[in-house]
């Protein structure tokens, strides 16, 4: 009896990921940048609450993905967001499934619909919930940072020359600048949170995770916090943060999968600031 050899830890060859990358394109080509600052009222609604939006740009380029990965990927499980806000059960799904596919059409939803340019497409595949692949695109500039598991985070695009990204150094907490999802915790949790903010350089948030994933793998920013944990907003960036030389996992230390619903992620340059920034917002944010 021939033993089975275990398949490859990375469920994409370099070919299979560019076929995505030229989806990923000619959906925000053709269903993305078309309606940026063309929406009417109509094209525009709202899920959990007044700032959480969707419109036809969402649903639209989600299909096409969506279908496009199916003819790629037959056996997979393929889930976006706006069909997972309508099924929750595809979380799940995805979480257990030897190969998945997660689909954030337009990341920056309320960006896009008030005409900011800033907002993205992620696109992610797991192995049984772990981010084996991730792709952020920013189609106003047509460029994508870009891992598999076992590949270095790189930056590519239309023109461009393929280069690597690369985390910051870190450092003391006083030199570090952050993004953290603060307006999004519950009011009670802010306050707790409030008082340890002066000890960072400076904070912000551009309410579009594709985009400070990006900056974070490319050392724009020293470290992220979010407790909102949708997988189609972090496992692309959990793991281009870990590919770019990055220490990414939950506060309370596990390793980040896509079927964690509560706690927080930290992202850090290094294993050395990790600790620091865990020592400081764990005692808060995990009491």
């Amino acid at each position: 009896m021939t033993d089975t050899l275990p398949m490859p830890v990375t469920a994409l060859t370099r070919a299979q990921q560019t076929s995505l990358v030229n989806l990923v394109r000619r959906a925000a080509k053709t269903e993305i940048l078309p309606r940026f600052r063309n929406l009417s009222a109509h094209q525009i609604d709202t899920k959990s609450g007044p700032q959480d939006l969707v419109t036809e740009a969402d649903t639209a380029a989600e299909a096409m993905i969506a279908r496009g990965i199916l003819r790629l990927f037959p056996n997979a499980v393929v889930i976006g967001e706006e069909a997972a806000s309508a099924d929750p059960s595809l979380r799940q799904k995805a979480a257990e499934a030897e190969l998945a596919f997660i689909i954030d059409p337009v990341d920056g939803t309320w960006n896009f619909a008030k005409g900011v340019p800033l907002f993205g497409v992620i696109l992610a595949a797991t192995r049984f919930g772990r981010p084996v692949f991730g792709m952020l695109y920013d189609p106003m500039v047509d460029d994508w940072v870009i891992a598999d598991d076992l590949s270095h985070a790189r930056i590519a695009g239309a023109g461009r020359t393929e280069t690597s990204a690369h985390v910051s150094i870190g450092g003391e907490l006083s030199d570090l600048s952050g993004i953290m999802h603060y307006y999004l915790m519950p009011k009670d949790t802010q306050a707790k949170l409030a008082p340890v903010l002066p000890e960072f350089y400076r904070m912000s948030s551009m309410r579009c995770s594709c985009h400070e994933y990006r900056i974070m793998a490319q050392g724009g920013v020293d470290f992220t916090l979010s407790g909102i944990l949708n997988p189609w907003d972090h496992a692309a960036g959990v793991l281009l943060c870990q590919r770019a030389g990055g220490v990414a996992k939950m506060l309370d230390g596990r390793d980040y999968d896509i079927s964690i619903e509560e706690g927080y992620i930290l992202c850090a340059p290094n294993q050395d600031t990790w600790d620091r920034l865990r020592d400081i917002l764990a005692p808060v944010l995990l009491d």
